[in-house]
């Protein structure tokens, strides 16, 4: 069997255990006889891997009783609609503008005719760091993506707010811990540390649901949904499923606390690669700013031919997804919770060798 290294963006790598439990219980779930992907979503079968999924949630990423967790459709991409429907109330909406992602929610709120406000913005540098965001006390929502997959940015903290944070955080979810005294709602797909493409999480107080909106449709409510436990209309079943082995896996590895060192160390090898390549490698983000999860770089002097070779050396030794995104081109290496550390150290070595024969 082969598989190759993934350093794609999104979706991402799976780990190899999860993706061989749910192929021995592929065509009989626990003896029932048929596929979780033939159940009902109205099934003990079903309700049981449901609320597992969601219990796991809760315990690992230690999310207090007064939050709601939903198992949604629709990508993170639907939340930027979803939020400004729910939640503004005619006052206004700030945003930290960090990059793409930002500029997608920034823009939907304006489609639906917000108030909308950007505090804080790090366009003018190509957004290569996370810049200072101060939010009023008084704004209907405030609004930060913790993590940029393009740039290779991520809060290190998140702002101090009395106005309802909301946090995109698709590309860095149950990555490290998180102090919910800071979050009022946090979204995120699950296509990165949680599972495959398909289900959105959203994590919200149940405060801020009940004092949503009512006068859009019931499908886009949050109350909706979080009075339903999910099951409103049928959810994506399989992916919930996934997202359930994936618990498990975070779990037996010792949880948030512990992959958030295993993370650390991964993106501490990969950066001490580019620190100490005396200059041939050029990482996007300023330092302070750098990600855990996503590496920007570039070769030197952006040049795009050695770019391409390195990319085309490393397909050749079975490492997949390096191509940077057009926005900055290069080359990117998305290191989520799955990604190993003895993996990032394949791809170190073939930069140090690449590096002595290029340079």
């Amino acid at each position: 069997m082969k598989r190759v290294i993934n350093f794609n963006a999104g979706p991402s790598t799976l780990p190899l255990e999860v993706l061989e439990e749910a192929q021995r219980e592929l065509v009989d779930f626990h003896g029932n006889g048929l596929s979780i992907m033939e159940a009902s979503h109205r099934s003990k079968m079903y309700d049981e891997v449901h609320n597992e999924a969601i219990d796991l949630m809760r315990e690992l990423y230690k999310i207090p009783d007064d939050y709601a967790v939903m198992l949604l459709q629709g990508g993170a991409s639907m939340q930027f609609a979803m939020v400004p429907m729910n939640l503004y109330k005619g006052g206004s909406v700030e945003f930290a503008n960090t990059g793409a992602w930002s500029k997608k929610a920034i823009k939907e709120a304006q489609i639906q005719k917000c108030n909308v406000k950007i505090v804080a913005d790090s366009s003018e540098s190509n957004f290569d760091h996370i810049p200072e965001v101060v939010f009023s006390d008084d704004a209907d929502y405030a609004h930060i993506t913790s993590n940029n997959t393009i740039y290779g940015t991520q809060y290190k903290t998140f702002p101090q707010t009395k106005s309802p944070l909301v946090v995109d955080a698709s590309s860095d979810i149950f990555s490290y811990p998180v102090d919910w005294n800071k979050i009022d709602m946090m979204y995120a797909g699950a296509q990165k540390n949680a599972g495959p493409s398909g289900v959105t999480i959203v994590i919200m107080k149940k405060s801020l649901i009940e004092n949503g909106n009512e006068d859009i449709p019931t499908i886009f409510r949050y109350k909706t949904h979080a009075d339903a436990n999910s099951l409103y209309n049928t959810p994506p079943t399989f992916g919930i499923y996934m997202l359930s082995l994936m618990m498990k896996w975070l779990k037996n590895k010792g949880g948030v606390e512990a992959i958030a060192k295993h993370n650390e160390a991964k993106a501490k090898l990969l950066y001490d690669a580019i620190d100490n390549s005396n200059g041939f490698y050029v990482g996007h983000a300023q330092k302070e700013s750098r990600s855990l999860m996503n590496v920007s770089f570039n070769i030197k002097d952006k040049d795009a031919d050695l770019e391409a070779k390195l990319i085309k050396e490393a397909e050749a030794n079975d490492m997949i997804g390096l191509k940077g995104h057009r926005s900055v081109g290069g080359l990117r290496a998305s290191i989520y919770n799955a990604m190993t550390l003895e993996s990032v150290e394949k791809l170190v070595d073939l930069m140090e060798r690449f590096q002595k024969e290029n340079a």
